[in-house]
């Protein structure tokens, strides 16, 4: 995180401040969470200038701020694009027992017989979309 100094760091700061303060006065209940694009601004702003210096410039929740720009800095982990199969007969599989588990918990347990491999991907496939 690099801080920033001269005209540049308060012009930014100043123009979210009021972007924030234009929300406060029109949302609609004093605990409404503030939106998301603004929140993003203000994490923009924290790596640049830092949190301390964010946080008062645009009154908000030090701790708050401190959070969000964790876990925007936080990567998540892609999802496979590709999933390879052993070679199978052409005639079909014996007997067996396929188990998908998500990256939140979600398990699907599939036992099949006498399925070809590209019938076991097409009903793996639409098993676990109907599962979401």
């Amino acid at each position: 995180m690099t801080k920033a100094t001269g005209s540049s760091t308060s012009i930014e700061l100043e123009t979210t401040r009021r972007r924030i303060a234009r929300w406060r006065e029109t949302r609609a209940y004093r605990g409404a969470a503030m939106p998301l694009a603004l929140w993003s601004a203000a994490i923009t702003l924290a790596r640049r200038h830092g949190l301390c210096t964010t946080a008062r410039a645009l009154h908000l929740d030090y701790g708050s701020l401190k959070t969000r720009v964790a876990s925007a800095g936080a990567r998540r982990e892609p999802a496979p694009a590709f999933v390879e199969l052993p070679p199978a007969p052409a005639t079909g599989l014996g007997a067996c027992v396929i188990q998908l588990d998500a990256r939140h918990g979600r398990r699907l347990r599939i036992g099949v017989s006498g399925v070809t491999m590209a019938d076991l991907v097409t009903l793996t496939q639409a098993a676990w979309r109907a599962e979401r």
